[in-house]
């Protein structure tokens, strides 16, 4: 008879965020998975839990996947955990639910904190609707291309940022959807660093030119709003041929599909986008 993978949800920040259940699945499995082996270790010490740590991060190879879950079909039961909140959300624990599910062994889920969660509850914004959108893609063109598919986005977005890269995002955020666009930016969140700022995003760029960005990032970003009929302006509409152009379009190309979404004429957009 086959183990059960457990997926078990870590505190974000404060060590205190840690259930009963949690220390009490953690305490019984066989062994842990986890994304980083001395992040967790500080977890398990402060509890007294002593338990073997496997390390299974997203550089991990098929091997050590399937390794584990032999283990796990020969009876053993498997805890994975996450360096903080929950695993195998945009975590490199999907692909052991996944081959889980593939193989006909029981997965349960013993929840805990969530960063984006959190997030989104003391945004300030509307909690209807919210897409996560984890980390953007670094690359120009990559991230050019999911910015453009959320263009039209009503729901509010969930993006995760590290502090050195926080700056060009806010600016490619900024141009890409407006700089009157509402955004909440949580930082260090539980922690004792813990903050959240409302403003605009040509606000936010402008605070950090003049702060240094420090702790992980959780931003929401306010929804596309179609209750209100936007004006768009000639900026916003050349951020749009830009980032088109950046994904592989000519120019001519570009600006007549610019045209088309926002009123101006394919020939003022090309001459504002030569003339820069």
């Amino acid at each position: 008879m086959s183990g059960i993978l457990y997926i078990i949800g870590t505190p974000i920040g404060n060590m205190e965020d840690i259930t009963l259940r949690q220390l009490d699945t953690l305490g019984s499995v066989d062994f842990i998975c986890a994304e980083d082996t001395r992040v967790s270790l500080k977890l398990l010490n402060r509890y007294e839990i002593k338990k073997q740590l496997v390390s299974f991060h997203e550089h991990s190879s098929k091997a050590d996947a399937q390794h584990i879950i032999d283990r796990i079909m020969n009876g053993e039961n498997c805890g994975i955990v996450t360096d903080a909140g929950m695993p195998c959300i945009s975590d490199p624990g999907e692909v052991l639910v996944k081959m889980c599910a593939e193989n006909g062994i029981e997965v349960k889920v013993v929840p805990g904190p969530s960063a984006v969660v959190s997030a989104v509850a003391v945004s300030g914004l509307s909690t209807r609707r919210f897409t996560f959108e984890g980390f953007l893609p670094v690359p120009k063109k990559e991230r050019a291309e999911r910015l453009e598919l959320l263009r039209n986005e009503t729901a509010v977005m969930v993006f995760y940022e590290a502090p050195h890269k926080l700056k060009t995002t806010l600016a490619d955020l900024a141009d890409f959807f407006g700089g009157e666009r509402r955004i909440s930016l949580c930082r260090e969140l539980t922690k004792i660093h813990e903050e959240v700022l409302r403003m605009t995003l040509a606000d936010a760029v402008e605070y950090y030119s003049e702060h240094e960005p420090k702790g992980e990032f959780v931003l929401v970003l306010e929804g596309k709003n179609t209750d209100v009929s936007e004006e768009i302006t000639i900026e916003q509409a050349l951020a749009q041929v830009r980032m088109l152009i950046d994904m592989g379009e000519k120019p001519t190309d570009a600006c007549k599909a610019v045209a088309k979404e926002t009123g101006f004429r394919k020939g003022e957009l090309y001459s504002a986008f030569c003339g820069e």
